[in-house]
């Protein structure tokens, strides 16, 4: 990447010291008595809205990747400028026994995690261990009268956006043509349906991702049989757009369906791919197969709490929202360190969207964490490892040698079960502090709307 490039993409990530200038920066500088920020930071009550960001797969090892690369070591993604950070554990349990641990989980349980408050098996969609549909943060949400929003870079039938308004026993029942593994939620067997089909009959006021593949199977019974799932979310009120100049065109009024691939979204860099000898020190580049017909995450971010905010003007009651960054996982399971780094940086401008409406809306709880980790890390400059390793020249200059060796490749890289990040900024923020559990997340989000 030239260095002309370089100033081009780090001018999508302004400096962020100025990102969250309103809110106190406890974890700066080394120099700091932070005291007084942080008693200002712990602000309990209610709050009216939560946004919940969700870097799938994005541990500490891929925040520090993507921070060396973007602002170099010394510098601060807007992430890092959340005034209250903790971790939490991530295991799952084991399907039919949930006392036992399963250390290593997937998004499904995860994600099922904090939306439920239940841990569940991998490959369950807010189920419990049973089989059980257990309510969700979102349609608790709806019910007591908040608007809701999902969005996400991966398909909207995939795992993490799938946990907030959908009940099956296998994430892979995406749509009413892939239910052979889901039998009892089939529709045809009097089941709720799948995955695409209970998020449009949950009805969130607004859904932005990829998958319009799913979408666009035919139901197979019902009211709706032999409609698509898109016909049945414009009889259900929705305006289904397809592109971003849809997106920007759509009404705030009325329920909001975008789907802007057929798949998982593309994505926003590329680079080097790893090999086991190693790659000479390269540079990102911006994707320029990616076009100007799907909106890039922090593009959705925007329009997504704007048209929640204007949805609820004039309430008591505001919105819950969550915003995945779901393709850092994807391309650390790829090994392809600039497909995740870009992933990552363009979660962090979401973020720092998030933050900047969080300024003005400081009754407004924003919550960034991870679903798990994952593989990626940085090793001895210019070494190799047992798996693949490439080299990028990084903000400050210097070589950083990313290494990915949990399988070989073209094999998909492996979660890992270690503990991540969770910072939060707003009302009841300060439950994400010391090590939690994933479930407490759940906990933490419905105090803060008075859902208990």
């Amino acid at each position: 990447m030239s260095t002309r490039t370089r100033r081009r993409l780090l001018a999508l990530v302004p400096a962020t010291a100025l990102a969250v200038a309103a809110v106190p920066a406890i974890a700066g500088s080394t120099t700091t008595d932070n005291t007084q920020a942080a008693r200002q930071a712990v602000v309990g009550g209610k709050a009216r809205s939560v946004i919940l960001l969700i870097g799938d797969g994005m541990g500490d090892s891929e925040i520090t990747i993507a921070r060396n690369y973007q602002v170099g070591a010394a510098g601060r993604l807007a992430m890092d400028t959340l005034p209250l950070t903790g971790e939490y554990t991530t295991y799952a349990v084991t399907q039919g026994d949930p006392s036992r641990p399963d250390y290593v989980t997937d998004s499904a349980a995860s994600g099922s995690g904090w939306a439920t408050g239940t841990k569940t098996y991998n490959g369950a969609i807010s189920v419990d261990a049973y089989g059980k549909p257990v309510t969700t943060v979102l349609e608790r949400a709806k019910a007591a009268g908040y608007r809701t929003g999902d969005v996400t870079t991966a398909e909207l039938q995939d795992a993490t956006p799938a946990v907030l308004g959908a009940h099956v026993v296998s994430r892979d029942c995406k749509g009413p043509d892939a239910m052979a593994e889901c039998p009892t939620n089939d529709k045809v067997n009097g089941g709720a349906g799948s995955i695409a089909e209970q998020l449009v009959q949950t009805r969130p006021d607004l859904m932005l991702g990829g998958g319009s593949a799913y979408f666009d199977q035919t139901v197979k019974a019902g009211r709706f049989r032999g409609l698509t799932v898109a016909q049945q979310a414009q009889v259900a009120g929705y305006q289904v757009v397809r592109t971003a100049d849809d997106l920007a065109a759509a009404s705030w009024r009325k329920p909001i369906l975008g789907t802007f691939a057929t798949g998982n979204m593309d994505l926003e860099w590329v680079g080097p791919t790893p090999t086991p000898a190693n790659t000479p020190a390269q540079e990102c580049a911006v994707n320029t197969a990616r076009t100007a017909t799907q909106p890039h995450l922090s593009d959705m971010a925007d329009t997504a709490i704007k048209a929640l905010d204007r949805q609820s003007a004039g309430q008591r009651k505001g919105f819950f929202l969550q915003i995945e960054g779901a393709s850092i996982d994807k391309q650390d399971h790829a090994a392809n360190p600039c497909g995740q780094i870009g992933e990552t940086v363009e979660f962090d401008k979401a973020v720092k969207v998030a933050l900047g409406y969080q300024r003005t809306h400081p009754d407004t709880l924003v919550v960034v964490t991870a679903d798990h980790g994952h593989t990626s890390q940085i090793v001895e400059a210019g070494s190799t490892t047992t798996g693949v390793t490439a080299t990028l020249t990084t903000h400050d200059g210097a070589p950083m040698t990313v290494s990915y060796a949990t399988t070989a490749v073209p094999g998909s890289q492996q979660h890992t079960g270690t503990e991540v990040r969770i910072a939060a900024a707003g009302p009841q923020a300060a439950n994400v502090l010391g090590v939690t559990n994933q479930t407490d997340l759940n906990t933490t989000m419905r105090r803060a709307l008075g859902l208990l």
